[in-house]
């Protein structure tokens, strides 16, 4: 009896090893899938390897162009046993939600058009689908999921066929047509022909994003992900990207390029239901969709842990990385997100280079974020957040927070732009930071937003927005900054070991301030060809003329909402004792701003 039970052991035991044993499937432009999948014999198709893949196989793709959206129907089982989609060593791999067209006509002049089926799109038209959700504006006119490209630069999408006939000035245009057999775009092709360059249109929503939800633990790196007809992105709605994993956990994405969405490039967000986009634009339309993502599974065991790590993401229409929900307990560190929402042709709330709801107990570090309407929207529930060593800079406003009631933390950022900080949010400590832009304090807010459980996403209750209990510590701050918007909060604040140089003002709060208003710091961010280079002028009197602290969860407290003390997601408590390098500052007297050692007189770091 026990040698067959031994026996059955062994077996199961053998039926697992075989199970576990992991395959790597070979993709190829030149490939087939009637091929075994072999380092000899690849594959044609990137979603034919992942129909086969189990957890813990490596799906290996070669060089070339793969016009394919990949919907992963399986995950992995942990984080040792992903699913793990990547570029071969060395390749230039293209994932595109385009397709190339020829055959385009000269109209008149610049203008070219091209008719095509409307079977070309097969169930999705992206010149059909038209631009909408809670919290977007049109300004007045019909915008669309498509775009065109020509030498993998977007055209900008005209309002009107006139419009493109006659305009010669300005972003290059198009326009499209939808009847019930045909798609027709008009584009202006200035001085050349189109059928000498590479033009594509969009025919795919996504590029990278399972159709199903619940697919996790995913890895994807190194590939080229663009072009996808993704639809507006609010938080009471599916929020799709060019990548995504579609309300799951653990996907890994890094050391991509991530660029050309009509909307958001990358969502970590929300799925979808019946009740998506009938919020009404109120607040009581997202506690109500919060309510029914707790329902259907958003919680710290199911929901969030995703690592984004050194992507290059830009020329998003709406969002660099969006998330709704989806982002909490994530990872988002050296990225590189610029140049989003430049066409600028529709607005909405929902518009930055990051902008997450319910970040619990995420970490956004070391990201160079540039050339967006707005850097950072932390937009409630910013909850155990942390936000450190970030480059701001060229954003109309580097950081906005709306409704938090923390504790969350941003230490050793530079916020270089005109806007440093905008806040709408009470429970917010800002350590060692260098804010060389404007803040501005908003007035009372009184939308009940909820708090949550610490490092958890259960709700502990609603609290209105009276504005105060932020921290501020061993602060630069320059020119424009004024914290005497601070001065009439309803909430108490903490101030101290700041610097206010060049006609920044302290608050009230601020008693030990050291208020240099004749110091001018020279700041200049400067490109060269070995990266991105702060030059400033340091001056020792800034420690001297006061002794300065390591900042500790003990300093900190509690927040007077939440209730909550500043500590790592495990529970850690927290000291900033680190620069913005990584460098260990003084225990003794730490030298204010991101910079633990600067040097005296003018120093130039590089900073990216």
């Amino acid at each position: 009896m026990v040698r067959g039970k031994l026996f059955a052991a062994s077996l199961a035991l053998l039926a697992f090893a075989v199970a576990a044993q992991a395959s790597t499937f070979y993709v190829a432009v030149d490939g087939s899938n009637t091929n075994p999948g072999t380092a000899v014999a690849p594959f044609r198709t990137i979603q034919h390897a992942a129909d086969l893949a189990q957890p813990g196989d490596v799906i290996v793709v070669r060089a070339g162009v793969y016009r394919e959206r990949v919907s992963p129907p399986r995950g992995g089982m942990s984080d040792t046993r992903r699913i793990v989609y990547e570029a071969a060593p060395g390749a230039k791999v293209v994932i595109t939600g385009a397709e190339e067209v020829k055959h385009w006509v000269r109209v008149t002049g610049n203008v070219w058009k091209i008719a095509l089926p409307n079977a070309f799109f097969g169930a999705f038209n992206p010149y059909k689908d038209v631009i909408h959700g809670d919290w977007f504006n049109p300004m007045g006119r019909t915008h669309h999921t498509g775009q065109v490209y020509l030498d993998g630069a977007w055209l900008a999408e005209a309002a009107s066929l006139e419009q493109v006939m006659k305009s010669t000035e300005g972003d290059a245009l198009w326009f499209g047509q939808v009847d019930d057999t045909h798609t027709t775009i008009w584009a202006q092709f200035r001085n050349i022909d189109p059928n000498q360059h590479r033009v594509e249109i969009n025919v795919r929503q996504t590029v990278f994003f399972p159709q199903k939800t619940g697919i996790s633990y995913i890895t994807v790196r190194g590939f080229i992900l663009e072009d996808a007809a993704t639809q507006w992105a609010p938080p009471t709605a599916l929020q799709t990207g060019i990548i995504g994993p579609h309300w799951s956990r653990g996907w890994i994405i890094e050391n991509n390029v991530i660029r050309n969405a009509a909307s958001s490039c990358v969502s970590l967000g929300k799925y979808g239901d019946q009740w998506d986009n009938t919020s009404a634009n109120s607040a009581k339309g997202y506690v109500e969709t919060i309510r029914r993502a707790l329902a259907d599974g958003w919680s710290k065991q199911n929901i969030g842990w995703h690592i984004v790590r050194n992507n290059t993401i830009d020329h998003c229409g709406q969002t660099g990385i969006v998330g709704s929900l989806g982002a909490a307990f994530s990872t988002i560190t050296g990225n590189t997100i610029h140049d989003i929402h430049t066409q600028r042709s529709f607005g909405g709330a929902e518009i930055a280079g990051i902008k997450f709801h319910g970040a619990v107990d995420t970490l956004i570090a070391g990201n160079n974020i540039y050339r967006t309407p707005r850097g950072l929207w932390l937009d409630w529930m910013a909850q155990g957040t942390r936000v450190s060593r970030n480059l701001f800079h060229e954003n109309d406003e580097d950081v906005f927070v709306e409704v938090n009631h923390g504790p969350f933390l941003f230490s050793n950022n530079l916020l270089l732009s005109s806007v440093s900080l905008r806040d709408n949010s009470q429970g917010g400590a800002y350590i060692q930071n260098l804010f060389a832009g404007t803040i501005s304090r908003l007035p009372y807010d009184n939308r009940q937003t909820p708090y949550l459980q610490p490092h958890s996403t259960s709700v502990a209750g609603y609290h209105d927005n009276p504005a105060g209990d932020d921290r501020f510590y061993n602060n630069i701050f320059v020119k424009r900054s004024d914290l005497s918007v601070y001065n009439k909060v309803p909430l108490p604040m903490t101030m101290d070991g700041n610097v206010y140089l060049d006609g920044a003002r302290p608050s009230r709060f601020d008693t030990h301030a050291v208020v240099l208003p004749g110091f001018d710091p020279g700041l200049q961010l400067l490109a060269r060809p070995r990266g991105l280079y702060l030059q400033m002028r340091y001056d020792k009197q800034w420690t001297a003329a006061q002794p300065h602290k390591i900042v500790t969860s003990a300093l900190l407290a509690k927040t007077a909402i939440s209730s909550l003390p500043y500590e790592q997601p495990n529970g850690a408590p927290v000291r900033i004792d680190t620069d913005y390098f990584g460098r260990s500052r003084s225990a003794a007297n730490p030298v204010p701003g991101p910079f633990a050692q600067p040097g005296q007189g003018n120093v130039d770091l590089k900073v990216w």
